[in-house]
């Protein structure tokens, strides 16, 4: 989620919105988070509006697949890494090669729908609905948020719950899945 990416990516602010959450939720939960930039010296760096506090890395990338020799040293470094989840952009590009290269390894993926997007809603649709026939699951922010906690028990539901009090954006996203 670049700066020269915002006049072109459909709903940009919503979906950065979403992705903040999903950050504040991670840092919440101790969720290590890895951020990939394409290309950052021609499209900027990764917006203002996101807090990279606490981030385990930040990378620039050309390739369009986040899985980088770097990328996948920092998640052999995490025990258990069995799923990981995705947003950003643009969808069709980026998410869907990290998507399917992670698969290929053998993890299992999670894109949230309402924190992700392209240029296009016609390659954002055909790009979720074919990561889907692949077994990537395509999911939302607040199902993603408290799935990873469970249970009313958890000890830091209720800091997830104040997250996701306020719904994320209804935007025009939703009628394109």
């Amino acid at each position: 989620m670049q700066e020269r990416f915002r006049p072109a990516i459909k709903y940009f602010g919503d979906i950065i919105s979403v992705g903040q959450r999903l950050l504040q939720g991670a840092r919440i939960l101790g969720i290590p988070v890895i951020i990939t930039e394409q290309y950052p010296k021609g499209l900027g760096s990764t917006v203002q509006e996101i807090d990279l506090t606490g981030v385990k890395l930040v990378l620039p990338k050309t390739k369009f697949s986040m899985v980088l020799p770097e990328v996948e040293a920092a998640l052999a470094e995490i025990p258990g890494v069995r799923s990981v989840v995705l947003f950003g952009v643009e969808t069709h590009v980026c998410i869907q090669q990290t998507a399917l290269e992670l698969v290929g390894r053998g993890i299992e993926v999670h894109i949230v729908a309402d924190a992700t997007s392209s240029r296009s809603m016609m390659d954002r649709m055909f790009a979720l609905e074919r990561l889907a026939r692949t077994g990537i699951i395509v999911t939302t922010s607040e199902a993603v948020l408290l799935q990873l906690v469970a249970d009313k028990d958890h000890p830091k539901f209720k800091e997830i719950q104040n997250l996701i009090k306020a719904s994320a954006p209804e935007s025009g996203l939703l009628s394109k899945v």
